[in-house]
């Protein structure tokens, strides 16, 4: 991955981090919890692809999987949000623009089903049966229904700002500022290019000169 998209990335999934376990996960709502670190990987997988959206949702997953308070195996989200991700970044537009707002709120609902399922079937594995206590079928409405409120605030603002990041108008502004300056450069430092055209003016200039002269002699001949 670019610099810039590491740099971005790490910063929107640690305030999402930050947010999720503050005060998501305090407002004690019934079913499941708004789930912001999804909304987040989901961003930028529609912006950078199958490729950096599985490696988004691997780094995010992970860094949740180690931060306090978790109580599930390391690993366990990661592998969620890494395949989340991974089939998140295969609908990413070909312009890398969405026409409509339907498309993205359907993979968030997919998204929101499909890791809550992938999320209970790997800790079934594991030994972890909290989804049957709680009742899976309420975790799946509940984690639909929070996510899909929630994206309108959170999807578009990171794609914009991972869009933005992708064409870096800054390093633009900084190249064609130094192209002008390189350009003046060799205008001003004597390379010969003004020269050259000054040479070229003059020589038009004594053409025409010598056209005349000879134009007036001729007239003076024939009188």
């Amino acid at each position: 991955m670019r610099v810039n998209r590491i740099l971005l990335s790490s910063a929107l999934v640690v305030v999402a981090l930050v947010i999720q376990v503050s005060v998501l996960a305090r407002l004690q709502l019934p079913g499941a919890v708004p789930d912001l670190m999804l909304l987040t990987v989901l961003g930028l997988a529609l912006v950078y692809g199958h490729v950096g959206g599985a490696l988004v949702g691997f780094g995010a997953g992970l860094l949740a999987d180690l931060a306090p308070p978790a109580d599930h195996a390391a690993g366990r989200y990661a592998l969620v949000l890494c395949v989340i991700g991974y089939l998140a970044g295969l609908v990413k537009p070909e312009t890398g623009r969405l026409k409509s707002a339907t498309g993205p709120m359907v993979v968030v609902a997919a998204a929101a089903l499909g890791s809550t399922l992938l999320y209970a079937g790997v800790g079934a594995l594991v030994g972890d049966t909290a989804a049957r206590h709680v009742g899976l079928g309420s975790l799946l409405f509940t984690a639909a229904l929070y996510d899909l409120l929630l994206a309108p605030f959170v999807v578009p603002g990171v794609m914009a700002l991972a869009r933005r990041a992708e064409n870096d108008p800054l390093a633009e502004t900084g190249s064609t500022a130094k192209a002008t300056d390189i350009s003046s450069g060799w205008l001003s430092g004597g390379t010969g290019l003004r020269i050259g055209s000054q040479r070229n003016g003059l020589r038009v200039k004594a053409v025409r000169a010598r056209m005349a002269r000879a134009g007036r002699i001729k007239g003076v001949k024939r009188l």
